[in-house]
């Protein structure tokens, strides 16, 4: 799936990913390949972002994602 991390002043990811954990407001959660499509609040926190073997770590102080048709699109403060 298609993921991008942006904050108002540049995109901290693009990429692919096989998996991407994020800090919501009520706990963690994972969205996977061919996630429904979601819309949600996150808290502060690391996202991670799985491809193959390799787990990257990105710190976030809140946001929203959006997931449709394995696209995840994250806007981070």
């Amino acid at each position: 799936m298609n993921v991008e991390i942006i904050t108002p002043d540049k995109t901290i990811y693009k990429g692919e990913a096989d998996l991407v954990q994020l800090p919501g407001i009520d706990g963690s959660f994972e969205i996977l390949n061919n996630h429904a499509p979601l819309i949600s609040a996150l808290a502060q926190g690391k996202v991670k972002i799985k491809k193959g073997g390799a787990e990257n770590f990105y710190d976030i102080n809140g946001g929203v994602i959006e997931v449709l048709d394995n696209k995840v699109l994250i806007l981070a403060e």
